[in-house]
């Protein structure tokens, strides 16, 4: 079975690399990420466009928009990207360059950091984004759920707060990263609810095969489980490894057992064609 993953890193963002030495052991790299695709069969790999500067790290508020990759000199061709926002810098130049940026063949949707950024996704700030979603047919990206970093603030990242969005912009697709863990039960709801809002099952355990293999049979996952059912919606879901915070082949093995068999297509593959139109080309 041919496999997208519809949510990685490749940016040079220093706790990825911690995290790759530390937690995940992962080879954070471009050798590295062509590796496990290969051994994985994964075909194409959607990143999240994300940089920092030297001060704070991410979330930093001098980052510019449009965020982009950057952990190595040249983009694999088996990579797109989602580019990504920092509302602080959302004046009319970065728009501009924002609605340059999103024309690349490469560029397949864009991504806001809720939680990370101090704003809802209703938030005013966000409506520009928007009007370029709509006009260019292009996926929204959320962080929904926990946040990588202690100084997020998780009331920005519940993912009830998307439902107000997908209400108001029915025409634009939305994508719930993380499935708004460990609020997958409101996630549930409400990609049950609107049919523009799907969701990715990448990040939700950081760490190493061993790590999956003590979590799959313990009762850690069990509001997933109940989410899944609640919701019922297994075609809008997508499969998302939140690469280098876990090694890759482990990590579908672990989603496999989630996803009855008969939907292992949609999730792995499908639904991300549905989601991302753009990456059609890359594909054949």
């Amino acid at each position: 079975m041919k496999i997208i993953d519809a949510h990685l890193h490749y940016s040079n963002i220093q706790s990825f690399k911690e995290t790759a030495r530390d937690l995940s052991f992962v080879e954070y790299s471009y050798e590295g990420i062509q590796k496990e695709y290969q051994e994985a069969n994964v075909v194409l790999g959607i990143a999240m466009g994300l940089t920092e500067t030297d001060g704070m790290g991410f979330p930093d508020e001098r980052a510019i928009t449009p965020m982009g990759l950057d952990l190595e000199s040249e983009i694999p061709e088996n990579i797109v990207y989602c580019a990504g926002i920092n509302p602080y810098d959302l004046n009319e130049q970065s728009l501009k360059r924002l609605e340059e940026e999103i024309q690349k063949p490469n560029v397949v949707g864009m991504k806001i950091y809720l939680g990370y950024y101090p704003f809802y996704a209703y938030d005013e700030v966000y409506e520009p984004v928007y009007e370029l979603a709509e006009k260019y047919r292009l996926p929204v990206v959320f962080h929904t759920g926990d946040t990588y970093s202690e100084r997020g603030l998780l009331k920005y990242a519940h993912p009830l707060t998307i439902d107000e969005v997908a209400v108001k912009h029915r025409n634009i697709n939305f994508m719930m990263a993380h499935f708004g863990d460990p609020w997958v039960l409101t996630g549930a709801e409400v990609i049950y609810k609107n049919r523009n809002v799907y969701a990715d099952l990448s990040g939700l355990i950081v760490g190493t095969e061993e790590v999956l293999e003590k979590r799959k049979n313990d009762c850690f996952m069990d509001h997933l489980r109940h989410a899944l059912v609640f919701a019922d919606s297994y075609d809008k879901l997508l499969f998302g490894t939140d690469w280098p915070l876990i090694p890759v082949a482990p990590y579908i093995e672990f989603i496999k057992g989630f996803i009855p068999p008969k939907y292992h297509e949609a999730v792995f593959y499908q639904t991300a064609i549905k989601v991302f139109p753009k990456i059609e080309p890359f594909l054949k």
